[in-house]
């Protein structure tokens, strides 16, 4: 099962993202295999957050817009949402440990830790700092997709 962060999320809601279309195609794509994917709580969280921030965004996306957005996903019959399961904390601090991680960096092994507790095989996402997690496989679905080197963090 792919999980999507939150980053292609936004780039694949926002049509003033230079990667917009990339983004949107890989989900749809997605989307259309009949395969399951999941999207962690978290990650709807921050979308939610990010794309209806003014300080981030001019115009920002309307809350409800945004809403809409999460809502479309939701009527995927293959996407699961994903949270903290029976294993979650024993994996977080395995994560963190092994991956000397501290400070910003628990957001993302939070992210990782929801993706092996769920079962997750591989996080789409355009954030270099999931490389340094593993056992989890990451991939950027948006290389080879009119995608440069920047990320959203």
């Amino acid at each position: 099962m792919i999980a999507i962060d939150t980053n292609i999320l936004v780039y694949a809601h926002r049509e003033d993202s230079q990667w917009h279309q990339a983004a949107s195609e890989r989900i749809k794509t997605l989307l259309e295999s009949g395969l399951d994917w999941a999207i962690p709580w978290p990650c709807i969280h921050e979308f939610l957050a990010v794309v209806s921030h003014p300080g981030i965004y001019k115009p920002a996306t309307p809350t409800v817009l945004a809403i809409d957005q999460v809502d479309s996903w939701l009527e995927s019959p293959t996407l699961r949402l994903i949270g903290e399961g029976q294993q979650y904390w024993e994996r977080l601090k395995q994560t963190i440990t092994t991956a000397k991680i501290q400070g910003g960096g628990i957001h993302d092994a939070r992210i990782a830790s929801i993706c092996l507790d769920a079962g997750v095989s591989k996080l789409w996402t355009a954030d270099r700092d999931f490389s340094r997690l593993a056992p989890l496989k990451v991939e950027n679905p948006l290389i080879g997709h009119g995608r440069t080197k920047h990320t959203m963090r």
